[in-house]
């Protein structure tokens, strides 16, 4: 853990930390917090394609059958036909 890190916990370990959290709550402490300033880059962006409903409700059976989404197995098949393109 670092040492220029302040907690509110006074826990000298992540798990002493998470443990104290576990039975407190944030808005107990939120005299005592600072603001944070971040920036946040997002790198994908989200594009709707018109899709056979045929084809759909297959893709959503199989997806459903793998335990994974209609989204992660369409982006799978599409980037390996992207790879193959190459």
């Amino acid at each position: 853990m670092s040492k220029d890190r302040s907690s509110l916990s006074n826990g000298t370990t992540y798990e002493e930390i998470g443990e104290f959290w576990d039975s407190h709550s944030i808005t107990d402490f939120w005299d005592a917090t600072k603001d944070a300033a971040f920036q946040v880059d997002i790198q994908s962006e989200i594009t709707y394609y018109a899709l056979d409903k045929t084809l759909s409700d297959g893709i959503q059976k199989l997806a459903k059958k793998r335990g994974i989404s209609a989204d992660t197995i369409l982006n799978l098949w599409i980037q390996e036909k992207l790879l193959e393109q190459k």
